[in-house]
């Protein structure tokens, strides 16, 4: 039998790693790969007012997303909805999404991705923008190699128009 407890990860409140994605997106990392043995990562995203994740699909992981500040819309194929605090969505891999801060003051939401990896692709598009780095075709091979698709469904258009929004440069 072992004596030895489980490996512990304790994340304070502010605590983790914060970082600018740029286009009105951050990232907090709150849990890696290495701290779940790869099950999960958890990472918080602020969303400051009129912005937009464009619509892109995983080809690797789920996300679990919680909003807990603001009001954040979200689409998903065909389905569109507007979350506020204590509200949860799922977004499955393989199915086009969009996600954007639906109101008139900033937003955050908890991000739960499964299984672990894609936070590293938050992590390495922090570090090219602290770098300055600003070639779109950089950050779209980062994306490939993190089987990151994107694309310009149908609805994208009406979606960035209703809600004023402004999507990435890349």
């Amino acid at each position: 039998m072992d004596d030895e407890a489980p490996p512990l990860t304790v994340v304070r409140p502010g605590e983790g790693r914060a970082a600018d994605l740029g286009d009105g997106l951050g990232v907090a990392f709150k849990l890696w790969g290495a701290d779940t043995g790869g099950s999960l990562a958890v990472v918080e995203h602020p969303f400051a007012v009129g912005t937009y994740v464009s619509a892109h699909l995983h080809t690797r992981e789920d996300e679990y997303s919680i909003v807990v500040e603001g009001e954040i819309g979200f689409r998903s194929g065909d389905r569109e909805a507007v979350l506020g605090p204590g509200g949860y969505i799922t977004k499955p891999r393989g199915e086009m999404h969009a996600m954007w801060n639906a109101g008139d003051a900033p937003a955050r939401m908890i991000e739960i991705i499964s299984p672990a990896g894609f936070e590293l692709f938050f992590r390495d598009v922090a570090d090219l923008a602290a770098a300055g780095v600003t070639d779109p075709q950089e950050f779209v091979a980062l994306a490939a190699s993190y089987g990151l698709e994107f694309g310009e469904p149908d609805w994208q258009a009406d979606v960035v128009r209703r809600y004023d929004l402004t999507p990435p440069a890349w």
